[in-house]
């Protein structure tokens, strides 16, 4: 493990993984590490205005079309961002690489070598350090979405749309030992302790 590592938390709308990355954040705060806060699609200035596009709840885009504005938004990223604090800050990402292979191929049906391609070219050699899958039931999905007061494009797909997506996740997570799924249909305050365990373990603070 890197001295600066690059954590991500995946998982589908309502899974609880904006609010673990934000007490993370905290946690970071207090014991003065350095890090870089990223969310995709969004992050750079560029990224945030492809990620307003893709969202907007007007936009109807081709599956294939919204691929390459999510792939478009990371290579922002990339080049303003992650290639200048790789190494040099812990960078915490609110979806990554796993999640394009998620939506866009469990999901969307796009072709996975295709998006492990195209990655490759933006990316080169950078990957997830460890990722934090966040998974939730189907009825706790639609509870929490119904009380979401702004929603987005993706927040109104239906839940066999959702149900495929994270069945994907817990495929790219089989068998992988930086891999740590977090039942978010569990106490908040028990998923909490156990993600800052396991960052405490991963920095050895």
């Amino acid at each position: 493990m890197y001295k600066y590592p690059i954590i991500v938390f995946e998982g589908i709308e309502g899974s609880g993984k904006s609010f673990h990355i934000k007490n993370l954040e905290k946690h970071l705060k207090k014991n003065k590490i350095k890090y870089l806060k990223l969310r995709e699609p969004g992050g750079s200035k560029n990224s945030e205005k492809i990620r307003k596009l893709i969202l907007k709840k007007s936009s109807h885009f081709n599956k294939m079309t919204d691929l390459f504005l999510y792939l478009a938004a990371r290579n922002e990223n990339y080049l303003a961002l992650i290639k200048k604090n790789y190494q040099k800050k812990i960078i915490l990402l609110d979806r990554f690489l796993d999640s394009t292979i998620a939506y866009q191929h469990y999901g969307m049906g796009l072709n996975k070598k295709l998006i492990l391609y195209l990655n490759k070219i933006i990316l080169k050699n950078i990957k997830p350090s460890f990722t934090f899958l966040n998974i939730v039931s189907m009825k706790n999905l639609k509870s929490r979405l119904k009380i979401r007061s702004n929603k987005n494009r993706y927040d109104n797909f239906n839940i066999t749309f959702y149900n495929k997506v994270q069945r994907g996740y817990i495929k790219l997570s089989k068998n992988k030992k930086n891999y740590m799924i977090i039942n978010s249909n569990k106490k908040i305050d028990e998923n909490r302790k156990k993600i800052i365990k396991k960052i405490n373990s991963l920095l050895k603070i």
